[in-house]
């Protein structure tokens, strides 16, 4: 029995890898939630242990991890929560315990959107036209719809589209939030791409759709479905270059949407398990069987 970690014990992805340890493995494995919040009970039941920690931004976060490995003799820590990852991979080999992460210089570029679309652009994977939002009122080419974001988020918060430029001009009048980026609006069909990479392994690469978005046009996914093998392979495609751009490895969960010629681009990019993991139960089997040396199962 393996004594695993996971931050983030309260969110989507966590409740989503926490569910996956019981269903996939049955109470064969230790589980440890820590989260900012107090757990609701109904996430609470999915774990052996629970925590509070304090929040990414602390400086207090990686002693408080540490302290808890210890006590708790965790052998793997698993982070779900995106804006702890950049502390978490750069600090863990502090932490008294293996981190499922990616290299900390990659995670760094897919924490940060601009960051993430400067790289890819640069290494000719298909984007969004994106711009940093301050550049919008001195820009000569702009079209519509177009979408204003952080450039670092979670989930669909603060994400705004736009439809016109009187809307716009409204937005630019009120003035903008710091750290926003612009992005061409791809009205085409939008996917979640679970991507599992090992240095001198076969790739794991499964594609969801999006049936539904919580914010109607943009947001997370309210509902997906796995497209069947050999089916949307231009949009594992763009997403393969995109993980291999970052130098990602390890689990990781893609946004990929289509312009309105169809041509699939990278929205986003998230250096960990996603909300729908478990749509793709490949990847936490590829972790196990990494970090773990545990012997892969196999998943229908």
């Amino acid at each position: 029995m393996a004594r695993i970690l996971i931050t983030g014990a309260g969110g989507p992805a966590g409740i989503a890898l926490a569910e996956q340890f019981k269903h996939q493995h049955g109470g064969e494995h230790y589980l440890v939630g820590v989260d900012l919040l107090a757990l609701p009970q109904t996430a609470a039941e999915l774990f052996d242990e629970h925590h509070q920690v304090p929040a990414a931004a602390d400086p207090a976060l990686l002693p408080a991890l540490r302290r808890l490995v210890r006590r708790s003799r965790v052998d793997l820590i698993i982070p779900t929560v995106q804006d702890e990852l950049p502390a978490v991979a750069a600090g863990a080999a502090l932490l008294g315990a293996p981190v499922v992460s990616s290299p900390s210089h990659g995670v760094a570029l897919a924490h940060d959107k601009l960051l993430t679309m400067a790289t890819l652009a640069a290494a000719g994977v298909p984007i969004p036209h994106t711009l940093p939002a301050d550049d919008l009122a001195a820009s000569a080419n702009l079209t519509f719809p177009m979408v204003l974001k952080p450039r670092v988020a979670r989930g669909g918060r603060g994400v705004q589209v736009l439809d016109d430029s009187a809307e716009l001009t409204a937005v630019l009048d009120e003035g903008l939030s710091p750290g926003l980026i612009a992005q061409e609006f791809a009205p085409g069909d939008e996917y979640a791409v679970q991507i599992f990479r090992q240095a001198g392994h076969p790739w794991e690469c499964v594609v969801l759709a999006k049936t539904a978005l919580k914010q109607g046009r943009v947001g997370n996914a309210a509902a997906v479905v796995r497209c069947p093998p050999g089916t949307e392979l231009d949009v594992a495609t763009v997403a393969i270059r995109a993980v291999e751009a970052l130098g990602l490895h390890g689990p990781m969960d893609l946004d990929v949407r289509r312009l309105a010629d169809g041509t699939p681009v990278v929205l986003e990019v998230n250096a960990r398990f996603g909300a729908n993991s478990a749509y793709a139960p490949e990847l936490l089997e590829r972790v196990l069987a990494q970090w773990l040396r545990a012997p892969a199962r196999v998943v229908a």
